[in-house]
């Protein structure tokens, strides 16, 4: 079994209660009209992606959290997304100062990303337009979704669960050439022992 996958779902400003409903839709496929924003709870969970079992750890943080507490929280986890509100673009105006803080605390990693834009449902009070949401995702080099907590309607490419299953496989993609950079890392420190070991010889 594969190792797990450590999760942190990253809100914009004052949508808090949508995050966790995401959360929430994406473990019991229900969705819950009530939240405490002030708690922080972590949940473990196993889903089968591409025929692989894959264990995960999501860490659905309070509203409340402060500059070292978030800064603490992005250290945690391996993969991030981050989640707007379409009805409300000041959330949407959020992401991009908070992939700016992502990149400080993980620098120099490549963080994997998702860029979710929530409450797909609500089209008559959509104030960020799709094509926005594709833009700042290919700017950000991340999957891009439109997703809906409440309906779990399908916008572009899939629904809550799908936004959730494309972060595990790109979390696999950055380990897979990790693990391979590091192997190869180590098979040139071993040749350059052995060439320093037969220069000394043969001098």
């Amino acid at each position: 079994m594969p190792p797990p996958l450590f999760w942190f779902g990253l809100q914009a400003q004052d949508v808090e209660d949508a995050k966790e409903a995401l959360v929430v839709r994406f473990l019991t496929k229900r969705f819950i009209w009530e939240y405490d924003p002030t708690l922080e709870s972590t949940y473990r969970h196993q889903a089968n992606i591409d025929d692989e079992t894959v264990s995960m750890e999501i860490l659905d943080t309070a509203g409340q959290e402060d500059v070292l507490q978030k800064e603490g929280h992005m250290r945690w986890g391996d993969g991030f997304i981050l989640v707007y509100d379409i009805t409300d673009r000041g959330s949407f105006e959020d992401v991009v100062p908070l992939k700016g803080l992502l990149d400080e605390v993980k620098r120099p990693k490549h963080v994997p990303l998702v860029l979710l834009g929530n409450k797909a449902d609500l089209e008559h009070g959509r104030q960020v337009a799709t094509e926005e949401g594709e833009r700042l995702a290919a700017d950000m080099a991340c999957a891009f979704y439109e997703c809906s907590a409440c309906a779990d309607q399908v916008g572009t490419g899939g629904g809550v669960a799908e936004a959730f299953h494309e972060l595990c496989r790109e979390i696999r993609r950055r380990r897979a050439v990790q693990g391979k950079t590091r192997r190869r890392s180590s098979t040139t420190h071993v040749k350059q022992a052995i060439n320093k070991m037969l220069t000394k010889i043969s001098s």
